[in-house]
């Protein structure tokens, strides 16, 4: 426990901050400079800024949710193919954990508005390219910017599930995504892998790192259809276990963590437990009925061992990379005619489009980079308090 942080201590401190939505994700987009150095100290003031451990956060900032507990640190980069870097923190709702493995596509498209609101990057017009260097990966991302008169446009016709309204569209683009945690696009070597999951037996997986590192299952093998809405997985508690004991199997193979049961504690956001199943019609959250010959295929992720109530960009990157591998679970799944430039993935919101520029030779697949499109609003700016 960090002494400075005691309840004995009265006077508050101010961080000047900005909140933004990016993608289907919102949390606090703080610079670098005005944050303790990484440790426990910075954790600690991120876990106070967001009102965690609470499954409320009612003291704090956050939205009791994963996808609205999140933060973005920037800073100047030294980089000669980077304006800026830029870390992810994914702050526990209900335990004091602050993780750092792995990004999050929807808060990075925040990154490069954030970047000109803040003076870190000059705009120029009618658009600015922000060069970021994602420091959990080790990754460039490359954001196109609206930017006419030079400053940032948030008004467009783009709309993305999950999320009222329309905007601005924002490319994503990251360059060589691939072991942007584990080192290799195929982390263990193979396409598919066989788990020992404990009280189920054994579960074959694909284990693929591009852009973020995601553990796939087929939905039918766990007793799923793959149309499963979050509210009906969350309220089933053996399901989550059993979810979880799969990731942190997956963990453990990666060399992430001793025991799987560590998991939850030691590396909660990665890899990313993601089912996925053959393209079918189903319904969204918000009642619409989508027919089975506008998707791809059928995908759920977690997110801090809760459902995602749509689908990471990141994930949805990863997927697209996955369904390019012959032999992958995603490939064995996923519309045969698919187009690898616009994989369409149906989560729970509506259907995510990500695509993915490669290089096949005598069937192993090189991957340059993958690209989705999101959008972005400045919500406030100014000070936070902890």
């Amino acid at each position: 426990m960090i002494r400075y942080f005691s309840r004995s201590i009265y006077m508050q401190r101010g961080i000047p901050c900005m909140i933004f939505r990016g993608g289907t994700s919102k949390g606090l987009y703080l610079l670098e400079k005005d944050l303790p150095p990484p440790g426990d100290e910075r954790d600690a003031v991120l876990l106070r800024l967001m009102g965690s451990p609470d499954a409320r956060q009612i003291d704090g900032l956050g939205g009791a949710v994963s996808v609205t507990s999140k933060v973005a640190i920037l800073g100047p980069s030294e980089r000669d193919d980077a304006d800026i870097n830029y870390t992810f923190a994914q702050v526990s709702v209900d335990k004091p954990v602050v993780s750092y493995a792995g990004n999050c596509g929807n808060i990075s498209s925040g990154v490069g508005p954030f970047a000109i609101e803040s003076g870190l990057v000059k705009p120029k017009s009618p658009t600015t390219l922000v060069r970021i260097y994602n420091t959990n990966t080790k990754k460039i991302l490359i954001e196109d910017i609206q930017t006419p008169d030079r400053q940032v446009n948030y008004e467009g016709d783009c709309e993305i599930p999950g999320v009222p309204g329309s905007a601005a569209p924002i490319k994503v683009l990251v360059l060589d995504p691939a072991g942007s945690v584990c080192g290799k696009l195929l982390p263990t070597g193979n396409a598919r892998d066989k788990l020992d999951i404990p009280g189920f037996g054994s579960l074959s997986v694909s284990i693929v790192d591009a852009a973020n590192p995601l553990v796939f299952a087929l939905a039918g093998e766990l007793g799923l259809s793959g149309k499963e809405l979050p509210g009906e997985m969350d309220s089933n508690p053996e399901l989550l276990d059993l979810l979880e004991r799969i990731r942190g199997k997956a963990a453990q193979v990666l060399g992430l963590i001793e025991k799987p049961e560590d998991s939850p504690w030691k590396s909660p956001g990665v890899p990313k437990m993601t089912l996925v199943a053959p393209p079918a019609e189903y319904t969204t959250l918000s009642g619409n009925l989508i027919s089975e010959d506008k998707i791809d295929l059928l995908g759920r992720m977690m997110s801090m061992q809760k459902t995602h109530p749509t689908y990471a960009m990141t994930g949805a990157m990863c997927t697209a990379a996955a369904a390019l591998i012959p032999g992958s679970i995603v490939h064995g799944i996923k519309r045969p005619s698919a187009d690898p430039a616009r994989l369409r993935i149906a989560h729970p919101g509506g259907i995510l489009e990500a695509g993915v520029d490669y290089t096949e030779s005598a069937g192993i697949v090189s991957v340059q980079s993958v690209y989705g499109y999101r959008t972005a609003r400045l919500l406030a700016k100014g000070t936070a308090y902890y």
